[in-house]
């Protein structure tokens, strides 16, 4: 009876670590044009940041299976581009470049884990949560964004920020060098965003509309690195 009771109770335990894993390997997967409302930060570009801890960072890596076979079977999915990038344009090209170095690597699942991560990011700039930004972006984006919050408030002006969608998000651009990785991901959302002034009036953007806002944002990582998290490193208003 105790034997049986002790296997029962691992395979329940393994069955929970499993679920916990699966939770946490990608990042919030949830699915007339306005300006950006990051356009104070814009082109707040670094290399890929060292010595940030595990959990700090943005857009998360799936798991996989680490043996020959698993980690093969992986590698034969993630060169299937369509949809994701043209045969042999650039994209792809850079795409061929992280894979050979990070086998587990996944497109599809890495743009929905890049799209949680724009709308935690949008909402925690215009709530100004200065905490949840700084796990999220680089040292050099993060005080970009602090900066400007930091303006909103001494003019004693507040945000309001509402999703209805993310329209589009799709991989722009990729750059490999040596093991440094950078992803641009173009973003095309529809917010209702404003911001009002001290007395509640609104003074830019509509309270009431959503409006389509264009983003472009990279992340970046150490391919190979134990970290498997990407981090954003560069902001920019899309066209």
């Amino acid at each position: 009876m105790q034997d049986s009771f002790d296997a029962t109770t691992l395979i329940f335990l393994a069955l929970a670590v499993f679920v916990i894993w699966r939770l946490r390997s990608v990042l919030g997967q949830k699915t007339g044009t306005e300006r950006s409302p990051f356009r104070p930060v814009e082109r707040n570009r670094t290399e890929p940041p060292a010595g940030r801890g595990e959990g700090d960072n943005v857009v998360r890596l799936p798991g996989a299976d680490r043996s020959p076979a698993g980690a093969a079977a992986v590698q034969t999915a993630a060169r299937d581009w369509r949809g994701i990038a043209e045969p042999g344009s650039a994209v792809a090209r850079g795409l061929e470049q992280v894979v050979q170095l990070e086998p587990a690597f996944e497109p599809r699942a890495f743009l929905e884990g890049a799209k949680g991560a724009y709308e935690t990011i949008v909402t925690a700039f215009a709530k100004g949560d200065r905490k949840t930004l700084r796990a999220l972006l680089s040292r050099e984006v993060c005080e970009g964004f602090e900066r400007a919050i930091s303006e909103r408030e001494k003019r004693n002006e507040t945000a309001e920020t509402t999703f209805i969608s993310i329209d589009k998000a799709e991989i722009a651009a990729v750059e490999v060098k040596n093991r440094a990785a950078q992803i641009t991901v173009r973003f095309l959302s529809n917010l209702i965003t404003a911001t009002r002034d001290a007395d509640g009036k609104v003074i830019d953007g509509n309270a009431e509309t959503g409006v389509e806002v264009p983003d472009v944002w990279t992340f970046a990582r150490t391919l190979g690195s134990r970290d498997p998290n990407w981090q954003l490193v560069a902001t920019d208003a899309g066209a």
